[in-house]
């Protein structure tokens, strides 16, 4: 799809995801405060973490912003107003059910040589409601989310975002997107948060 579909694409039916590793929690305590309660999708996030660490970050990550910030359980059906982080050690995928979009949480072989990888949600996307979804890759080690981004190309409406060089710890899951010729917009860390704002808008009053 070209970027000029994004016009008539329903931007009510759309998702932010968000991957990083290396750097990563630095990252994300300046851009999910950025991020307002109302903003108009849920946010999901993989953070590479060990099992144990993605709860403190989590709880942290909720004291410091408007959106509300948990730990994600298996089950769990998303919403808008919320950010739901992989739990360390496990891998995430959505799956599309009756009652709506619900998280999986799955034990497995790491990939990449990560888990959670940010690769098995970006392609359960590809069988989701969403027809519209921001996909976000912030400072880290190797080339997690590049297969994911790519497989949703020919089936979803997506916008990539990366953060640039210049502000990354290390410039490697970007560098790979970027690379890729995937990425829509490469920003500084300080301009992620109201890149994804420009793409998602809020809310309207009452819903």
């Amino acid at each position: 799809m070209s970027r000029k579909s994004c016009d008539i694409i329903n931007k009510d039916n759309q998702i932010v995801v968000i991957a990083s590793s290396t750097g990563g929690p630095r990252a994300l305590m300046h851009v999910l405060p950025g991020l307002p309660g109302n903003l108009n999708a849920p946010v999901l996030i993989v953070q590479h973490m060990p099992a144990g660490f993605t709860k403190s970050l989590s709880a942290r990550l909720d004291t410091m912003s408007s959106l509300h910030v948990v730990e994600a359980e298996d089950g769990m059906t998303i919403k808008k107003g919320c950010a739901y982080m992989a739990k360390g050690g496990l891998h995430m995928e959505l799956k599309r059910r009756c009652t709506g979009e619900e998280l999986r949480l799955f034990d497995g072989e790491p990939r990449e040589g990560v888990k959670p990888c940010a690769n098995y949600l970006f392609e359960s996307l590809a069988a989701s409601g969403y027809e519209r979804i921001i996909c976000v890759v912030l400072t880290g080690m190797g080339a997690d989310s590049k297969n994911g981004i790519r497989s949703l190309k020919d089936s979803k409406q997506i916008v990539v975002v990366t953060q640039n060089k210049e502000t990354c710890a290390v410039y490697g899951m970007p560098r790979a997107i970027d690379l890729a010729g995937l990425t829509d917009e490469s920003v500084p860390l300080d301009k992620v948060a109201e890149t994804i704002i420009k793409y998602v808008g809020v809310m309207k009053d009452g819903c």
